[in-house]
Order: C-alpha cells, then structure tokens, then sequence
C-alpha cells in the first residue's frame, strides 16, 4: 500500500515538472511526457508500473471524454457532422481493414482475423492527444472541431471492431449480419442511454443550487452514462460524448454561477492531472512491452515499418477524398464549398495514438495469436503518431500556410452582441429601478456601457492601451495594496484569521471579474 501510495505521488510529481517543463520550452506537453515515460522504464530506479486497460476504458475514459464533450460546441459539431461520421467510422473501418491485410501479408502466420484485430487497435486517433495538441497548436476552429469531434466518437467504432475480429480469431462464428448489428446496437444504444441520462442530470442540476452538489453530480455523469450501456453491449463511450455534448449546450440553464465557476475549474484540474498521467502511463510501458518480444527482430522491423506506413498513409488515402468527394457530388449539402487544402493536409497528419490504442492492446487475451508482437506494433504506432507527428505538426501547419481565424471578426461579432445585450440590461434596469436612487442608477448605467465599449476599445488603435484596460490595470493594483494592509493587520493581530479570510475573498472576486485570463486552451 506504501509503494502504491509512493507511486501515485511520485507519477503526480513528474506529469507537474514535465507539464511545467513543456510551458517554459514552448514544446508540447503530451510528446515530452511520454519521452519521459520512455526514458523512466529503462531506468532501473524507476517505478514499474503497468497499465490496466479496465482501468483506462472504464475509470479514466469516461471522464476525459465527457470534459471534452461538454467543452465542445453542439452547433459546431452538428455543422461538421459529416466529416466528423467520415472520419469516425468510415476512416477507422478503412485503417482496420488495410493495417490486417498488410500485416497478414508481411506476417502470414498470424491469422487475418487477429491482424485484423490490431488494425481495430491501431486505427482510431486519441481523443486525448487530439484536444491537447490542436488546441495547443491555435488552428482553425472548423479544424479543431473536426479532429476532436473524430476522437470523441471514434474509438466506439474501433472497439467493437475489436470485439468482432477478436472473436473470429479465437474461433467464435462471426458472420457480416451480427457485425452489423453490434455495431448499430453500440452507437444507437449509446445514443438513447446518454440522451436518458442528460435528461435525468439536467433535471438534478436545475433542482440544487449548491455548488459541491452539482460538482458531486457532474463528476458521477460519465459513469451514470457509461455503466448501464456497457451493461447491455451498448457504446459507453457514445453515451458519454452524447451525455456531455447535451449538457455543455445547456450549462447555462443549469448552474448558478458560483456553480460553473467552481465546476470549471474542478474539471480543468482533473483534466489535466489525468491527460498528463496517461501519457507518462504509456511511455512508462516501453520496457515490459519491448521484454514481451522473442527473437526475430528482422520480422519484427519489417511488420512493424509495414504497419506504421500504412497507418499514416492510409489516413491520407482516405481523408482527401473524404474531404473533397461529397462537395463534388453534393452530398454534403451543409458544405458543398471544398475545403482549403491545407486543412486537410493538417487533419491527414494529426492522426496521434493514444493511451486507448495501447490499452485495447493490451486488452487483447494472454492467448491471442501473435499477442507480444501485436502489441509492440501497437506501441511503435502510438510512439512515431504521438511523438513524431506531434513534434512536426507545427511545421507542417507553418509549411502548407494553415490561416487562424480572425480574432478581428470574432471581436466584431462580439461587440455587436454587447451592444444588443447591453440595450436588454438599460431596458431591464429601467423596468425595475423603482424608488431606487438616481446615483446608484446612474452608476449601473454607466457600468453598463463601459462593458459594452470594451470590445469597440479593443478593434481600435492596437498600439494604445484602451482606457478601461487602463482602469482594469490600475484597479488591480489597488486591490493588491488593499489585501496587503489586511494581510499586515492579521500578522499585527488587529484582526482575526476569519475577518482576513472574508475580505480576501471579496478581493479575490473582484480581481477574477476585472482580470482578462488566457482562454482554458492556452494553458492546456
């Protein structure tokens, strides 16, 4: 229990320099954590822990990705819904199929069923890596959009493909019909049981107005989710995704917001202390997974080079005639403009690996044929996707001229909508002003239009320093003298710990409100 307990800190201590490291480098978080892994499991001193794949898909998957689903935005999900449907069953089904014929081609004693059973494993991009990186990475948000819609709903597909071709390898009837219907049982099922469960946290969440209630609700909606579709062979995953996306559309109606406050940060801590485990988890397996290995390593070399090639190749083979044929035949009608070719360049090559490759690997049974080279290839793919994809996608982004979106439109369309909710909150004040004095109504007025004049300030002269930047800036510093003579008092003993703890509070929320923080991406 001791050494369990050292591990845990030890691992939590090395994601926090890691991460830290990665911030003062500019280098990405993710890539360096699982180096370290790497590097720690050939260390002899290191810790020798192995990844449970129960633990990753049913304890640490639901929760990432139901952090991601809330965060992303239904009316953009829905709007890139084809590419998204392209890219999550069609692309995974297609990874699977080539990586067990080429395999199967290059190893002939491993039966096509089980090869077959490491393209499912090998096939869907990680939602994990694909939220750290492209965020990291400010790229267009029609791309960002694509890529972790993709991941959230992709590994539903790959999973039961997993199941079907895991069962044919080890002599179980498997027949096209039956595949068929896992497959709509999994995301339709899935579909019903997270719309379900959405309701039933919406109606919880809308009936307290305590803060650790509606975190304690949240933190149990993924497993609410999750559990009972796993239970009747559903997709716990697309319960999850679907739970999460509904929720995160109606956050607004649900929490107060000392609620949302205290909510998003609860998930930003666990987001990140468990993004960060997962990746070092899966360097710190390198070792046991390259000892599991026999002789042989020319077969080894020649299937593994065969299988990583295929895997980045085919996502190109398939994303740009994915991308540009239904604008062609118009099937898609939302989007029957093509796409700019640098998107797709960047969607074909941010295909990165995950911890949940690895840990279907390592799902698959003791006496799976072919079992310790299967999951080596495995490894090798997540290592060459993770690592030397994530490290070069920002040269590619440079390379084929990948634009962001214009900060400028966002801010205008911004300044438009304060406008129109500052003219709602004039009309609403006067509605209800009363018998209330002039000075105080005057003062809310004013407030009101120094808001809304903010965004205008920011589209001007960008070389100046808007006035209410000015008086945000100058405000902060007061509070700052303010905490401190407290601070003073309380070391003097003039006032107790509960008086400071009171004030400091007020302070601390006025400097939350006045203070512009970086958007949650930056400091992922």
């Amino acid at each position: 229990m001791r050494e369990s307990l050292l591990d845990v800190v030890l691992l939590l201590a090395v994601v926090g320099l890691v991460s830290g490291l990665a911030r003062r480098t500019g280098l990405l978080a993710p890539i360096l954590l699982v180096v370290a892994g790497v590097a720690f499991s050939f260390i002899p001193i290191g810790p020798e822990i192995h990844l449970e794949p129960e633990l990753v898909l049913e304890g640490i998957l639901p929760l990432l990705l139901y952090i991601g689903a809330i965060r992303t935005s239904l009316p953009a999900f829905r709007s890139n819904l084809s590419p998204i449907v392209l890219l999550a069953f069609g692309h995974v089904l297609f990874i699977a199929a080539i990586v067990g014929l080429v395999l199967h081609a290059v190893v002939p004693s491993i039966p096509l069923a089980a090869t077959f059973a490491l393209g499912a494993v090998v096939a869907p991009p990680d939602a994990v890596a694909a939220s750290a990186i492209a965020r990291r990475l400010h790229l267009p948000r029609q791309v960002v959009t694509i890529l972790e819609g993709e991941s959230l709903v992709n590994d539903a597909t790959a999973l039961v493909a997993l199941r079907v071709a895991v069962s044919a390898a080890l002599g179980t009837t498997v027949t096209w019909l039956g595949a068929v219907g896992q497959l709509s049982l999994s995301v339709f099922g899935g579909l019903a049981i997270g719309g379900v469960v959405a309701m039933l946290a919406m109606w919880l969440h809308q009936r307290t107005r305590d803060a650790l209630l509606d975190n304690t609700i949240s933190l149990l909606t993924p497993f609410v989710a999750f559990v009972p579709a796993n239970y009747i062979g559903a997709s716990g995953i697309v319960a999850v995704v679907t739970c999460g996306l509904y929720l995160g559309h109606r956050r607004d109606r649900m929490f107060d917001p000392a609620a949302r406050v205290q909510i998003d940060a609860v998930w930003k801590v666990t987001q990140f202390l468990l993004e960060g485990t997962l990746f070092l988890l899966v360097g710190l397996q390198m070792r046991s997974v390259v000892d599991a290995l026999a002789s042989g390593w020319q077969l080894v070399t020649a299937a593994t080079v065969a299988v990583v090639a295929t895997v980045v190749v085919g996502r190109f083979v398939w994303v740009f005639p994915g991308a540009y044929l239904p604008p062609m035949l118009r099937l898609d009608r939302a989007h029957h403009a093509y796409p700019p070719w640098p998107n797709v360049v960047v969607v074909s090559w941010a295909g990165m690996r995950g911890v949940v490759t690895l840990a279907a690997a390592l799902s698959l049974p003791l006496r799976f044929p072919g079992r310790a080279l299967l999951v080596f290839i495995a490894f090798v793919v997540i290592l060459v996707t993770l690592v030397a994809q994530g490290l070069t996608l920002p040269a590619v982004v440079r390379l084929v001229g990948v634009g962001r979106d214009d900060p400028r439109k966002d801010l205008l369309a911004e300044a438009e909508v304060r406008q129109d909710a500052m003219r709602a909150a004039l009309a609403r004040l006067d509605d209800d002003r009363g018998d209330a004095p002039d000075y105080v109504v005057d003062r809310l007025r004013e407030s009101a239009e120094i808001r809304a004049n903010q965004v205008w300030e920011r589209l001007g002269n960008p070389d100046r320093e808007p006035p209410t930047e000015t008086m945000r800036r100058l405000r902060l510093g007061m509070l700052d003298a303010e905490r401190g003579v407290f601070v003073k008092a309380r070391d003097e003993k003039r006032i107790p710990e509960e008086v400071l703890r009171q004030v400091e509070r007020e302070l601390d929320l006025e400097q939350l409100m006045m203070a512009r923080g970086r958007q949650e991406d930056d400091d992922s």
